[in-house]
Parts: C-alpha cells; structure tokens; sequence
C-alpha cells in the first residue's frame, strides 16, 4: 500500500485552523495528501477538523515563552517529528509556529511556511515586544522556508528580518472571504433579532464584532457614546464577542447609565447581523487584516476603523469608510456624526468597499496560496 504524503498544520488552538483555513486544508486533501493538525481543543472546533478526516494532535501551547507548558510541548513535537515526515509544515500563532519551527528544524522535515497574523512587534508596539519577539522571528527565519505577510507594514517588517521579495516573502489577501456563500446567507436575513433587542426598524445600527478586550480598545467608542448619540438618539451599537473585559464592559455601560449598547457576547450569525447594520466599526489598537472588517466590505457596509495596520489596509479614508487616529476622540464623534447623518455618504462607502474586497475573495486568496504552495512542493 503507498503510503501518502503528508503535510501539516499547527496553530495554537484547533478554533484558529477551524475558522480560518479549512479551505487551505481541502486544497491538499483534493491534490491526496493526508492533512494532521497540531492545536488545542481549549476553545472547541476540534471536531470539525476530525470530521473533514484530519489527523489531530494534541498540544498545548502558551502565549507566555517561558512558561513550562511549551517545554512540555517542545518534547512532544520532538517524538512527533521523530516519527512522521511532513512534506510541508504551515505554521501560525507566534509562540506555537516558533516552537515548531525549531524542533521541525532538527529533524529534517520538509519545507516550513509562517504566516504572521500580525507581528507582535509593530509601529507604536511596548518596547518589551521588540526586545522579545523581534530577536525570536530573527533567529526563527533561519528555520522557515517562506514567511507569508497579510499587510504592508508586516511586508516591511519581514524584509528587515532578511526575508527576499518574491523569493522567501508574499503579501497575501488575508484568508479570504468567501463572497458567494456570503451573500447566501445575506439575502436570507430578518429583523428577529434586533426586534427582540428592542430596537425599533427606523434605528441606524452600529455593529463592532470583536473580542472584548483592551487590544479591541472597544472602551475608545464606550467612552465617546454620549457624545455620538447626542444629536442621534435613534442609534444602537451592538457589542459582537466575549473575551476578558467582557465583565468591565458590562460594568461601564451600567455604571455610566449609557442607553442603546447591547452586548451580545458569541454569535454564529454575525453575516446576519452585518447585514442589518448601518455601520460597522472597529477601533483596535493592533490587527492584522481583520476578518470582520472584509465581512463588512463584502455586504457593502460603511466601516469606520482606527489608523492602525491590517485594518488601513482595508479601508481607504473617505472612501470605503472613516479612519481615525488612535485616541482622537473628536475625529471618532465626527466619523460617526458624518456617516449617521448622511444616508447617500454610507452608500457610496459601502459601494465603494464591495469593489475593494473582491481582490480578497476566497476564491482568489485560494489561488494565491496554491501558487505559493506549488513553489515550495
């Protein structure tokens, strides 16, 4: 019996590979190799790659270096490669991908791709981030056979690690967004939900979906909604995610007597959700090229966004939507004041992001990532 090629994926939690590459993964299960997965089932969606035949294995990683569950880990990726070749390993998540590449490394596995998300170093980013993880991506790139960018500021960062354009570096459209089965699911939507918000059809709803956290800095919006809704009575915002500030949030909006912000904690409708609001928004300190935001370009929606990478990216000021400064509160009031006021404003925005986002569809980023695929295979 031949036994077929391998290759594997490995991300810190199976829900990063569940959400976001399972379309990759079919690429090689269609061309006959036997895909394993290497994560933790901490967040779930380990299941959904079991049932699509992947081999699974178990690890354990923390976002902390030193801590002693990667040495843990460490020692199991080692009896791992001791005992299957991988022709291609493809690595996300810092921590996870940098362990990886090390122990890949000694044991002769095959070519090793990384695709950063968003380096943990960046403009603006704590000094101990650039004394930590820009070291650690310097030597790691000695072990990784192409870094895969999502962003421009990303692209230049990779270059001055010593990555080559067009040889061991790619810019690609993210993880892509898959516009068909998109706009399915769009055109299927009802008001239910927000009716039972009590939020009446003639309100403009603003829509933020992320993890509730210090990073999503969704404080930034919380801390100028009087202001916002002063001469918009009418306007909801919707809180999309649960995270660790989930609790200070909920405590903020009660303290503050602030009306019309709901928090709705995990969704699986978040399609639906975008495509009954008016405005989406997101005001991170740092991303990557954040998914929610293309969700939003490709139903056609106005976004309104902070200055920062991955999300610029997307959204071209005045425009596809509103970029502001991190922490100018008056740009922020002004942004949403110009496009709650102005029905013709938001449709020319959203028109304008539908033809943007086409160049990050599913289908073209698959191609992307066939060719880079291919090169190294």
């Amino acid at each position: 019996m031949i036994e077929l090629k391998k290759v594997l994926f490995v991300a810190s939690v199976y829900t990063h590979l569940s959400a976001f590459h399972k379309p990759f993964i079919n690429l090689f299960q269609n061309k006959g190799y036997e895909v394993h997965a290497i994560g933790s089932d901490s967040l779930g969606r380990k299941d959904e790659l079991l049932s699509m035949g992947i081999v699974c294995h178990d690890i354990e990683f923390d976002r902390q270096p030193f801590s002693k569950k990667n040495l843990i880990a460490l020692k199991k990726l080692d009896k791992l490669f001791k005992n299957i070749n991988y022709q291609m390993i493809h690595v996300h998540t810092p921590t996870a991908a940098f362990l990886t590449r090390y122990i890949a490394s000694k044991h002769n596995q095959g070519k090793i791709l990384y695709t950063a998300h968003g380096f943990h170093f960046f403009d603006g980013a704590p000094l101990k981030n650039w004394l930590l993880f820009y070291p650690a991506e310097k030597i790691a790139k000695k072990w990784t056979d192409g870094l895969l960018v999502m962003n421009e500021e990303d692209y230049k960062l990779g270059k001055r690690l010593g990555f080559q354009e067009d040889k061991n570096i790619f810019r690609v459209h993210g993880v892509g967004v898959d516009l068909t089965e998109f706009n399915s699911r769009v055109n299927k939507v009802t008001k239910g939900f927000l009716n039972e918000l009590g939020v009446n059809e003639d309100a403009l709803v603003i829509s933020c979906i992320a993890e509730l956290s210090s990073r999503k800095n969704q404080k930034f919006i919380l801390d100028n909604w009087r202001r916002i809704t002063l001469n918009n009575s009418n306007v909801h915002l919707l809180l999309i995610g649960n995270g660790p500030d989930y609790e200070k949030i909920k405590s903020f909006i009660f303290e503050k007597k602030l009306t019309n912000v709901h928090l709705l904690g995990y969704r699986r409708d978040v399609p639906e959700i975008i495509a009954q609001s008016d405005i989406v928004t997101l005001v991170s300190k740092q991303e990557g090229l954040p998914r929610c935001l293309m969700e939003a370009m490709a139903c056609g929606k106005p976004i309104i966004t902070t200055n920062v990478r991955g999300s610029r990216d997307l959204v071209e000021h005045d425009s596809t939507g509103i970029v502001v400064d991190l922490g100018n509160n008056e740009d922020l009031v002004n942004a949403f004041s110009k496009l709650l006021q102005n029905e013709e404003v938001r449709q020319v925005y959203g028109e304008a992001g539908k033809v943007k986002i086409q160049d990050y569809s599913l289908d073209n980023v698959l191609k992307e990532m066939d060719k880079i695929y291919s090169n190294f295979l």
